[in-house]
């Protein structure tokens, strides 16, 4: 019996933050209804397509169901408000004060039901003067700092290659947060509000420059700190055929280890006596040779921290991932079996077979009553 089975969730939000947090719940056995304004959420007309269908809404919203209502008349909102008399949880992502002029701010939904688990996701939070404005991932990520700690050659910001203030200052807290609010709820049999801020959420991630910005009140900047530019050790090194490694040899036997695999001059292995030198020394050794060449002499190192930068495509092909099943689990979009993103499951919760595929607009409306 998957661990969520019996848990019912009402879900309010589109793109990506809430609705990844939601197939999670589902995927771990939460019965999940996705409520959608009349015409459905804009994922659906999201590129790549099917037969007209959404890749990108069926990887988000698979195993869920849909119900297409406009909560704005009141018809809608009361048969929204039944469904709801019948659930868990209800998760939105509007901006602060949407759910109260609907009539489902979480004190309202207190009177619909007292133990009801509200999780409300943003990019500011509730409070504060920002809570108003719109931003996307990467204003949360240059409002909190995060962004600044990596630099491109040029000393710009690196621009991230994922979407992480909304996937792990949004859908994951909201995750670890309703679990939470569930278990309060069985022990104390009271409901709970959850404030989740993108933004906020991204701040553990900076405890290294927090930790040194506290001791001396010397705030880094990109490529100030070890994991960030400042150490030979730690950084990714472009190769002859224009391919890269990634090295992480931060501690002595590992460094050791890489220098005597790419017969470093001695001279340059104590990195303590120019990092600078030592950094333009790696570079030169990585790239006399091509990338197949570091893959062949990597393969059976087990101590170097050392890998070779992976296109998605060769990620999907790798040992490594074929023997974990992270992309074992497919779903059916018009008769086509399309391999799905996996979630952050344990492997004894993570599916491996053929899924549910994504709702079709309005498929549950029928189970809503008056």
């Amino acid at each position: 019996m998957k661990p969520l089975k019996g848990v019912r969730v009402v879900d309010f939000t589109t793109l990506l933050p809430g609705p990844l947090a939601t197939l999670i719940l589902a995927e771990a056995g939460a019965e999940v209804y996705k409520i959608e304004r009349p015409g459905g959420e804009d994922t659906r007309r999201s590129p790549p397509f099917i037969d007209n269908q959404s890749v990108m809404f069926a990887m988000l919203n698979r195993g869920k169901r849909s119900i297409e209502i406009d909560i704005k008349e009141k018809i809608g909102l009361d048969r929204i408000i039944n469904l709801i008399k019948k659930s868990d949880v209800v998760v939105d992502q509007f901006r602060p004060g949407v759910m109260e002029r609907i009539g489902l701010g979480y004190n309202e939904l207190k009177k619909i039901k007292h133990n009801i688990v509200h999780c409300s996701i943003t990019g500011y939070g509730q409070t504060g003067p920002k809570k108003y404005v719109a931003a996307h991932d990467i204003n949360y990520m240059a409002d909190s700092g995060l962004l600044s700690l990596a630099r491109n050659s040029d000393g710009a910001p690196a621009m991230p290659a994922a979407q992480i203030a909304d996937i792990a200052g949004g859908s994951y807290p909201a995750v670890i947060n309703i679990l939470l609010a569930l278990r309060n709820a069985e022990k104390t049999g009271n409901g709970s509000y959850l404030d989740i801020s993108m933004t906020d959420n991204l701040f553990p991630f900076m405890w290294i420059a927090l930790g040194i910005a506290y001791d001396n009140k010397n705030y880094p900047r990109g490529g100030d700190l070890r994991l960030t530019g400042a150490s030979p050790r730690y950084g990714i090194y472009r190769t002859l055929d224009s391919g890269f490694l990634a090295l992480g040899a931060l501690e002595e036997k590992f460094w050791r280890r890489f220098c005597e695999v790419i017969e470093l001059n001695e001279n340059f292995v104590d990195d303590s006596k120019n990092p600078e030198k030592t950094k333009q020394e790696v570079m030169k050794k990585v790239k006399a040779k091509n990338t197949s060449y570091w893959k062949t002499l990597l393969a059976n190192e087990t101590d170097i921290c050392c890998s070779v930068v992976n296109s998605v495509e060769e990620a999907l092909q790798d040992a490594q991932v074929v023997e974990r099943q992270l992309v074992a689990a497919s779903v059916n979009i018009s008769e086509k079996n399309i391999k799905v993103m996996p979630t952050p499951l344990a492997p004894i919760w993570r599916p491996k077979t053929l899924l549910a595929g994504a709702p079709v607009l309005g498929e549950a409306n029928s189970m809503l009553v008056e």
